[in-house]
């Protein structure tokens, strides 16, 4: 069993971790890190002490913590900068947009678009039964609800609900103005990164209220992405279904 304390220079006094002895040992290595990024003892924009002094740190080889960064790089939780070191990564507003948003031009183009935000409501209630089940919340639970939409040169292309635990986020239906990327507010201001984020995608038909906004026929075929969004300790933090129109636009992809 891998026992290492958790770098007092990174914050105040935190208890030991340990990490069962079962895992492969960058495994293990691996989830010392994100739990020192999950707690708040490694901040977004924050440089990461070297291989080789988290080697000596921890006990174990260079390649031992190379190999746990190099997973820690592949799933976007830090940046590696060419002559300056490793950095928890930040969810600005360029990279949250880029890696959560996958709306694009159809081929040749294919690239990327910007949604810009349109109309929005915000209001506190009760959560339903499907929102205490998809957010893991218990009976009795208060989330906040989110509905926006979302612009696409400067057209309505998208309708969202985002629906979110308000325990996990006080105070956030009292802010005057939410930013066009909540997962850079999720962590700059409450200390939750997004780890991953899991999609369902399936072809809808436009309700009356999603015609109204989008300009659209009632009944016009629409994409729906329904999406949960997971923190770093595996908790879903976010429920948002977004309903799409696609006649000029696609939502992209790339497999490896």
């Amino acid at each position: 069993m891998l026992e290492v304390p958790l770098s007092r220079a990174y914050g105040d006094k935190i208890p030991v971790t340990s990490i069962p002895d079962f895992q492969p040992l960058y495994k293990q290595v691996y989830a010392v890190f994100v739990r020192r990024i999950s707690e708040g003892a490694w901040r977004p924009g924050q440089a990461i002490p070297s291989e080789q002094a988290l080697a000596r740190e921890l006990g174990v080889s260079q390649g031992t913590v190379r190999k746990a960064m190099d997973t820690l790089a592949s799933e976007n939780l830090i940046l590696r900068r060419q002559g300056k070191g490793s950095f928890v990564a930040e969810h600005t507003q360029e990279h949250a947009l880029f890696r959560f948003f996958r709306l694009a031009r159809p081929r040749p183009a294919r690239e990327r678009v910007t949604p810009q935000l349109g109309e929005e409501t915000v209001r506190s209630r009760s959560a339903n039964d499907v929102e205490r089940a998809r957010l893991a919340l218990r009976k009795g639970a208060r989330v906040v609800e989110i509905r926006r939409t979302r612009l696409i040169d400067g057209a309505p292309k998208v309708v969202e609900k985002i629906i979110l635990p308000l325990g996990l986020f006080p105070g956030i239906d009292k802010q005057r103005t939410l930013p066009n990327t909540l997962y850079s507010l999720y962590q700059g201001v409450y200390g939750v990164s997004i780890s991953v984020a899991k999609e369902e995608l399936r072809a809808v038909r436009a309700n009356k209220g999603d015609a109204k906004t989008l300009g659209l026929e009632p009944g016009t075929p629409l994409l729906q992405i329904d999406r949960v969004a997971v923190a770093l300790d595996g908790q879903p933090v976010e429920w948002r279904v977004s309903r799409c129109d696609t006649r000029d636009i696609v939502y992209a992809v790339d497999v490896n």
